[in-house]
């Protein structure tokens, strides 16, 4: 199990890795500001999307982000 610090350090590589540093920097500002809940933001971009396309995307992403860990897949 990962402690805090090192969540933190591997998120703030993904965000990095992903937007550069200053967009990064800029995301953790705009969630610290708007006291951002992710449950209520994904159950707000999913509660109008059909589960048909719910079902697409997730197996859209499945295949281009392949599982690579030690984990079980199900």
């Amino acid at each position: 199990m990962n402690s805090a610090v090192e969540i933190m350090d591997i998120g703030f590589a993904c965000l990095v890795e992903k937007l550069g540093i200053v967009d990064a920097e800029r995301f953790i500002a705009m969630i610290k500001r708007d006291s951002f809940d992710y449950t209520v933001w994904r159950r707000e971009y999913f509660d109008d999307m059909p589960l048909e396309q719910v079902s697409e995307e997730a197996e859209t992403y499945a295949k281009s982000h392949p599982h690579k860990g030690n984990g079980i897949r199900v």
